[in-house]
């Protein structure tokens, strides 16, 4: 089968196409056709940084954590898939499991779900890490009907279906970002559109607040600005962030008695605990898009399996508006 592999780490590392054995199915597991996978941020960030990051898979790694396609073939004890299901799921790329950058992939059938019947492959494909850390957060959060909301990031990857997913809940959702593009996106999934760049803090968690600080707020932006979120969090709120990988001062949510999550949704593959959970929230992910409620962004940029070293370019250049996406 076609594979795109990596032989080094490293920002100019380039993939390189190569030949690989088809996968054979194991307990528990079925064998994948990849028809599309979409970048993440962390993928960039294993391909350039390589095994300083303790899940960078071993050389010569095939990357891609997200995926939809249909099923090969069913392995021994798997219930409740059959071979030319269409399914969708997050389920390799990283440590030892293989990824999605392939014709064929093997996975775990606890970490799939039934893909969304209204999306194509590509849209989802874009889906399930995003998806699933957003439904964590809210989760953690116990975001609820008429709570205020602030997202941070609101027209970015994770972010976008965040909003989505609280505004479901009946939360009073608010999100940054910047420029007409973002905010016409952030306005079109049901937020209040913030320019982080021209507004100060203070002004807007007076004007959707009355002063008080918001809820609960979604940091997907994450390192220094995690200190604007608890300036706009009200007291004993909620801040979920997915990029704590910084040093900061917590003195501003010590004096507000915030609760802070840190979302890390690759443990259940990291260390397969509870792999199960992330396999139902897809399933429940996909009732909510095929209801109407959720809706992935996807870039207008197209890339095929042997341009996939642009596809990661793209989305390191800050430039794509929505999820990046390969088809396989």
């Amino acid at each position: 089968m076609k594979t795109m592999i990596l032989n080094a780490y490293g920002p100019d590392a380039p993939f390189t196409e190569a030949d690989q054995p088809r996968p054979n199915v194991t307990d528990g597991h079925v064998v994948i056709r990849i028809k599309a996978t979409s970048v993440n941020t962390i993928d960039t960030m294993i391909k350039d940084i390589g095994t300083d990051l303790p899940l960078s898979p071993a050389l010569p790694a095939v990357l891609g954590m997200d995926f939809a396609g249909f099923i090969e073939e069913v392995g021994t004890g798997v219930t409740g898939f059959d071979k030319g299901d269409e399914v969708y799921g997050c389920a390799g790329g990283l440590a030892d499991l293989k990824g999605a950058l392939a014709e064929y992939m093997l996975a775990d059938a606890r970490l799939i779900a039934k893909k969304p019947t209204s999306l194509t492959m590509r849209e989802a494909a874009a889906l399930p890490l995003v998806g699933i850390t957003a439904w964590e957060g809210l989760g953690r959060a116990g975001v609820a009907a008429g709570h205020k909301v602030l997202v941070h990031g609101g027209a970015g990857g994770v972010g976008h279906i965040a909003v989505q997913l609280a505004r479901h809940l009946g939360a009073d959702v608010s999100a940054t970002g910047t420029g007409v593009v973002q905010e016409d996106v952030i306005k079109g999934f049901g937020a209040y559109a913030i320019d982080y760049k021209s507004t100060q803090i203070d002004d807007y968690v007076a004007a959707r607040t009355d002063g008080a600080g918001f809820d609960m707020v979604f940091d997907t932006v994450g390192g220094p600005n995690l200190i604007n979120s608890f300036a706009a969090a009200a007291l004993n709120a909620h801040v979920v962030t997915t990029v704590a990988l910084s040093e900061i001062d917590l003195s501003g949510a010590h004096f507000k008695g915030l609760s802070l999550h840190i979302v890390f949704m690759l443990l259940p593959m990291l260390h397969d605990v509870n792999r199960a959970a992330q396999g139902k929230i897809l399933a429940q992910l996909a009732k909510l898009v095929d209801a109407g409620a959720v809706k992935p962004l996807l870039d207008q940029s197209q890339f095929t399996l042997g341009e996939v070293g642009a596809a990661y370019a793209r989305l390191k250049s800050g430039q794509a508006l929505g999820k990046v996406v390969v088809d396989v």
